[in-house]
């Protein structure tokens, strides 16, 4: 089982998420974001989570850390919209959010899944419990995986293992924030099989 640590911001919803029992269980390490100082606070993961809406400046200060720590080998998940350039191959492109989508005639979020669903992913996940709204998209670069996409072919969560010597697990969903917040009961389904997932299964 790895072992999964998460970056805290402070933020009353980033509290409510990660120290909900169910997955608090998960988490060996709490670090809060603004204490990150050295890569030997995240030695003992195997798994880091860079939750969504982190102060930026301190993301900036923080993202050699978080590079290193992939270089050895190590996985990170980053949650949310990243509106600066940090993540490696960065290819981030902003859409209008909509959301109230799933009030419309014949209601469809957008989302699919790739028409080829070999990776473990699909083992824990459906496509209901990645549908809330969208804050944009990716592009990857070759080599990558995109496990959730648009109509357009664009990722909402791709897995990166040809940047680094890591794997990078990146999408703009923010489950986070809204189970944090209370709202958005899909979100809740989201983390209940994301943690399973980061401790247990194969990323390749």
């Amino acid at each position: 089982m790895r072992t999964i640590g998460v970056l805290d911001g402070g933020n009353a919803y980033h509290a409510r998420t990660f120290q909900t029992p169910k997955y608090g269980a998960y988490i060996a390490q709490r670090i809060p974001l603004r204490m990150l100082q050295s890569l030997e606070q995240l030695e003992k993961l195997d798994v880091l989570i860079v939750p969504s809406q982190l102060h930026l400046g301190e993301m900036e200060r923080c993202a050699p850390l978080i590079h290193a720590f992939s270089e050895r080998g190590k996985i990170v998940v980053v949650l949310g919209p990243q509106p600066l350039e940090w993540i490696p191959n960065q290819r981030w492109e902003y859409r209008p959010t909509n959301f109230w989508w799933w009030l419309e005639e014949g209601a469809d979020s957008g989302l699919r899944f790739p028409s080829e669903q070999t990776h473990s992913f699909y083992d824990y996940f459906d496509l209901a419990m990645c549908t809330w709204h969208q804050h944009g998209v990716y592009h990857p670069v070759e080599g990558t995986k995109t496990l959730v996409e648009t109509e357009d072919g664009a990722a909402v969560l791709y897995i990166d293992q040809v940047s680094t010597k890591g794997t990078w697990v990146v999408t703009t969903l923010d489950p986070d924030y809204h189970f944090g917040s209370y709202f958005m009961p899909a979100t809740e389904h989201f983390l209940d099989q994301l943690f399973p997932w980061l401790a247990l299964a194969p990323m390749e």
